[in-house]
């Protein structure tokens, strides 16, 4: 029969659901130290309790060597020859036991007063640390489980529940926004982490956490219960919103229907369990662009394009209307969307897009044209064009004939010589030709006049004396006429670019507005073929 003593020490161990040897083991250290205390030695002694009688015996231990020069410590050491006087039968190796004390727990002779309340905080001390080793022991390996906890107490921030053998904390952070708590309420609280402490082990526990609402999710549906419908990914903000993605491995069952419920009924009664937060069900895809296409409702998307698939970056488009709903309150939408796809997503507008893309063609353009490539720009129409800030043929081009006019010194007659100079520069570049270069500023009208109908002349393959080099007004007359028949010519013979520069000599009004500018003349009509008219 065990002795009272024992039977003490399993209802303890009961109580604190630890194993009745630590109880034990706790004891006989405490008694061993208090007898150490009150017989004032060094020496290495042991403690055994009898369960049948409930005494606890301390022995001084030994270990046996051979020789007396063995002997390093007489305390923990003894010679053969030594332990044979107590017991023959001991040998090298072996531990020589001699009994000290005895104490009864009710009354332990020969332990004082001081001797026995250390042996008291001994075992008090042993018995905590078994206590906080066996809580331990228990909870790290139930992380992520749903419990049901009872609010105990509440600590600034902080709420304290009593989750069964141990009490847990919950943080300000894994607390949800919507929720407060009164003492003795009860809620269904997720396990987040164990950690170990100089009190104890403190078990913390969440409201916020994504596997409470999976939990959840798991206790109303049993197609989730059942694994016929999966969930793949949950993105959670407590208090706000929660996206959840699921599909059905069976085709005959829709995986958000089910979820759903009747009415709504099973979504209903998960959101009053998280006080009133927004819940969002959505069908996983494999495909991450109709995945993402899904995940941001209830925005409507207009395309959706894998941007860098390693890094797995996605750029959206929505209409300029539906870009405040597709980012959500503070980013929430997209912020939740792209946690539940596990990629950057990168949201713009239909107006943000079209901007981009004009942007990304001027750079891809790269140069821009200065005015002076353009040959039939005179000098000072160049000079007042940019002294009114415009310097590339892109930006003239750009400008409305209005905008020109606004310029100063610039009329309706030279916006027309500038739409006709800016026009031919770039049919010159579509086709394939060099622009021709302007002549020498310096050169005067009437040389550059000369030159041209040399230019004619020699092409229709007349001498230059036939162009008439002074510049009268028949000369000029006989060379247009020459030049129309040398261009029709040329045309037939299919030499284009000799023909496209004669052509540009003759009837291109920069020359002959240049020249009527510099001398104040004007050509007679009369003399101006009809053809030319």
């Amino acid at each position: 029969m065990a002795s009272d003593l024992y039977n003490n020490i399993e209802l303890l161990s009961r109580e604190k659901g630890i194993d009745p040897q630590i109880v034990v083991n706790a004891v006989e250290d405490a008694i061993v130290i208090a007898t150490r205390k009150s017989l004032k030695t060094q020496e290495n002694l042991r403690a055994e309790l009898d369960k049948e009688t409930g005494t606890i015996n301390v022995y001084s231990v030994r270990t046996i060597v051979e020789t007396p020069e063995q002997v390093e410590d007489p305390n923990s050491q003894v010679t053969l020859e030594e332990a044979r006087g107590v017991d023959p039968k001991l040998e090298v190796g072996g531990e020589l036991k001699v009994q000290r004390a005895s104490h009864q727990m009710s009354n332990p002779s020969g332990l004082g007063r001081i001797s026995a309340q250390l042996a008291k905080q001994v075992i008090f001390q042993k018995v905590r640390e078994a206590e906080r080793d066996t809580v331990y022991n228990e909870y790290i390996g139930r992380v992520g489980e749903i419990v049901n906890a009872t609010v105990k107490r509440i600590e600034g921030p902080d709420v304290i529940f009593d989750i069964g053998k141990a009490e847990a904390r919950m943080p300000r952070k894994e607390q949800s926004r919507l929720e407060s708590f009164a003492i003795g309420e009860r809620a269904r609280v997720i396990i987040k982490n164990v950690e170990k402490a100089s009190k104890g082990p403190q078990v913390v526990v969440s409201r916020a956490a994504p596997e409470l609402v999976q939990h959840l999710f798991q206790t109303e549906v049993p197609e989730i219960y059942d694994n016929t419908v999966i969930i793949r990914a949950i993105a959670r903000e407590a208090g706000e919103r929660t996206k959840i993605a699921v599909m059905s491995k069976d085709k005959d069952v829709d995986a958000v229907g089910a979820c759903v419920g009747m009415k709504g009924m099973r979504v209903q009664s998960i959101i009053r369990e998280l006080r009133g937060e927004k819940i969002d069900i959505i069908e996983y895809h494999e495909d991450a662009v109709t995945f993402a296409e899904k995940a941001l409702q209830p925005a409507k998307v207009s395309r959706v394009s894998i941007v860098d698939s390693a890094d797995k970056q996605l750029e959206v488009i929505v209409d300029d209307t539906q870009l405040s709903l597709a980012i959500g309150k503070k980013g929430q939408n997209v912020r939740l969307a792209a946690k539940l796809l596990g990629w950057k997503i990168d949201i713009k507008s239909e107006e943000e897009k079209r901007q981009e893309v004009e942007q990304q063609m001027q750079a891809l353009v790269g140069q821009t044209t200065p005015l002076e490539r353009v040959p039939d720009l005179g000098e000072g129409v160049i000079e007042k064009l940019v002294e009114a800030g415009i310097t590339t043929v892109e930006s003239l081009a750009d400008m409305t004939p209005e905008q020109l006019e606004a310029i100063p010194g610039i009329g309706p007659k030279t916006v027309e010589k500038i739409s006709i100079a800016v026009n031919n520069y770039f049919a010159s570049l579509e086709s394939g030709e060099a622009p021709v270069e302007a002549p020498p500023q310096d050169v005067p009208a009437e040389q550059v006049a000369a030159d041209a109908e040399v230019a004619t002349a020699a092409v229709d393959g007349l001498g230059p004396d036939s162009a008439g080099q002074s510049g009268s007004t028949a000369g000029v007359s006989q060379t247009q006429e020459a030049g129309f028949e040398s261009e029709q010519e040329l045309l037939e013979e299919g030499q284009a670019v000799e023909a496209g520069i004669e052509h540009g000599v003759e009837n291109a009004p920069p020359a002959d507005v240049a020249e009527v500018e510099t001398h104040g003349e004007h050509p007679d009509e009369g003399q101006v073929p009809p053809e030319k008219q």
